[in-house]
Parts: structure tokens; sequence; C-alpha cells
């Protein structure tokens, strides 16, 4: 029989599971799932294919919720209840808000101060043009509400959600029974000309925010990865980042960031490797790393990419550019010899490639961060119902057949 060669690459397949409820069997559920998916689409298991499971039901099974009591008496706890500064959280209704109605229960006074000309995940409130045209310098301008709205206008709503944050936030703090007092700027130790007591709400760059706040004179300063991070009166939890990777789960509880997950994943290769024979990767994955070119928006709002991860997911591609080897060490070469040049190259490759032009544009990135690109993209945030991913072929190259 004619030799057929191999025509396709990486796969990525979104497999249906049922509805996830807490105390569910979460890794015989994704197992069954999985093959079933395999036994009835007509496709098989192999070595390193990698099964990536969504956050969002990693936690739903362990029940790791809270309410906004919940969050309101630690941050009550921990503050005093008197004012806080709250400053650069993101601007979405399903990430921040409900943590910022639990914050707004457990004090006073909220400053609420947002950076501009967007947050920290790329949502605008206004753009740079319009503050060069202000002639507003945002490195060291603070703007007050009031200076804010002479600007830039009444209403700035968001391209996609028609949200004027700056509106929403601060009739949502009132509401809780706080006053609240909103301000603009981008240093954080500018917060300190009003509150001494600091929520750190950016998620990346939070250590530093916290350094800075602290080496200032601050006298309480907690990131929301401090919020939560054990247990409330049998509320949910996450010692390691808290309200971090929160989302909305009703007008008054949260689903937290999934904890304790690296057992789940190495029960789920256990598990395929019983069945089927097969080593597979297995990961937990939350928001991917990527950026929407036309609204600006890192979707990137998680702590992580992913939580938990089997150990053959450690590391970097290491991988040589085709193109460069087609354009510049194979340049006279075509067809069948330029080829076997280039799987020859590929097969010769020893150890790490950092340094080597015929690496250079490979992306530099680990392994779960773009696996877990790759996995939000296909499961999306929606009603598809694939909360599993199953990623094929991802560690072959032009060698395999």
């Amino acid at each position: 029989m004619e030799n057929k060669e191999r025509r396709v690459g990486t796969v990525s397949r979104g497999i249906r599971l049922p509805i996830i409820r807490e105390g569910d069997d979460l890794a015989k559920i994704v197992t069954t799932s999985v093959l079933e998916a395999c036994e009835y689409e007509g496709f098989a298991l192999h070595d390193r294919d990698v099964i990536s499971i969504t956050e969002s039901i990693v936690a739903r099974s362990q029940g790791n919720y809270a309410t906004v009591d919940n969050i309101a008496k630690d941050v009550k706890n921990k503050f005093g209840g008197e004012t806080i500064g709250v400053i650069f959280p993101i601007l979405s209704r399903n990430r921040f808000a409900i943590c910022l109605k639990g914050i707004a229960k457990g004090a006073k006074k909220i400053v609420l101060m947002l950076s501009y000309p967007s947050d920290e995940v790329g949502n605008s409130v206004i753009t740079y043009d319009q503050i060069d045209e202000a002639g507003i310098n945002p490195y060291s301008d603070v703007l007050t509400e009031k200076r804010y709205r002479e600007v830039f206008g009444t209403e700035t709503k968001l391209e996609f959600t028609g949200v004027d944050y700056v509106e929403y936030y601060k009739n949502l703090i009132k509401d809780c029974g706080a006053d609240v007092e909103i301000i603009f700027a981008n240093q954080a130790k500018t917060i300190l000309d009003y509150t001494k007591n600091v929520l750190v709400c950016d998620i990346h760059t939070r250590a530093r925010t916290k350094r800075i706040l602290k080496n200032a004179g601050a006298d309480i300063v907690l990131g929301l990865d401090e919020i939560l991070n054990s247990s409330v009166d049998g509320s949910g939890y996450n010692e390691k980042y808290g309200l971090l990777g929160t989302n909305k789960s009703t007008e008054d509880k949260v689903k937290l960031f999934p904890r304790d997950c690296q057992g789940l994943v190495e029960d789920v290769q256990a598990q395929i490797l019983e069945k089927t024979g097969k080593h597979v990767e297995v990961m937990v994955y939350g928001d991917g790393a990527f950026k929407d070119p036309k609204g600006k928006i890192w979707e990137l709002a998680d702590p992580v990419v992913s939580p938990a991860f089997t150990s053959g997911l450690i590391g970097t591609p290491n991988e040589l550019k085709l193109k460069y080897l087609a354009d510049n060490d194979y340049k006279d070469l075509t067809g069948k010899a330029l080829k076997e040049a280039i799987e020859k190259s590929i097969k010769a490759k020893n150890g790490s490639l950092v340094g080597n032009m015929a690496a250079q544009g490979t992306t530099p990135r680990q392994l779960t961060d773009l696996i877990g690109s790759l996995c939000d993209l296909t499961s999306g945030s929606g009603d598809k119902g694939t909360p599993v991913v199953l990623v094929q072929g991802y560690f072959d190259n032009y060698t395999n057949d």
C-alpha cells in the first residue's frame, strides 16, 4: 500500500460535557467524556495529546463560591471598616463589579482610583487621542471626577459593552451604603493623599504597586489576592490568589479561581493511561493571553493562564522557523531536496535553541500560556458547552508522519 504523507498538524477539539455541579467527580467525567468523543467522532488518542479543563468547571465542582457578605466581612476585618482606597481595578461587570459590592459594604467610604486612559487589561474609558487633545499628561496629572467630566464629557462608554463604568461603579458603591470619591491617576502613591489604607486591585502588576505604596508610607496595603485567601464563615477561598480570577455567579455570589488543581490533572492523566495506554498531558486553563486589536483588550483577567498542569507541559517551545531555513540556509533548494534538508535540520536540533537565528520569530512563551490561549479561543465563554478541549499534534513537527 502506498505510504500517504500526513496532511494535518495541530487539531483543537472542544469536548462537550454534562453541566458540572458541586461534588461531581470531575476527573471521571472528563475522562469519560474525552473517550466517548473519541468513540463517537472516530478519532484516537495519542501520546502527548493535551486535555485542557477550563477553570470554571473545576471551581464549580469544588464548590468554591463566596457571597458579597463574605467579602464585606473580610474587608472590614482587615481594613477596619472606615475609608479604603481602591486602586487600579479593571472595568468589568463580570470580574470586578461583584467584588466591589462586597468591598463597599465593608467600608464607610471608597476612594476609587482608576488608571487612564485604560485599565490594566485594555478597557478604555477614554483614548490617548483625547488625552493628547486635552493637553493632559497621564503620567503625572491627577483628575477629579468633575475635571474628567469637564474634559471628556458626561458619558464615556466602553465601545463593546455600552457601559459608562465611572457612573456604574459610583452608583454601585452608593447603593451599598458607602460614600464614594473617584479620581483618575496612574501613580500608585497618589492614593495616599486621600487615605493610607489601600486595596490594590491590579492583577499582574500588583507586587510592584504594593511595594510602591509601602515604601511611600501607607498604613495598610493589601491586594485582591489577600481578600478571601482563607474561608470566611465557611465560604470558598483561594489561599494563593484570593479574589483574583473571580467571576460573577449570581447578583450576590462569586465563583473564585479554583484551588488544589494538581491532583485533578494527575488523576485524569492516570485514568487515561489506565484505559488507553496513552500518556497524555493535562492542564487547567483560564483566560488565554491574547490581545484584541480592535478593542485593544487583553484577554488576561485571571492571575495565571494555568493554575495546574502535568510535568510534560513545563517549559517553552523549542522550534525552528521553517521560513527562515527556506529563505536562508536552503534558499537554493526546491522540491524534494528542500523538504529533505529542512527535515534533516529539524531532526538534528539538540538542546536549547536560544540564540539560534533559525529559531528567531518563534514564540518564546510558556507552553501552558500558548496552549491555554488556543483552548480559550476554542471553548469560548458562552454557550458552546465545551469546557474541555483536546489538543492533538501540538508537539509534532514537519518530520512526523
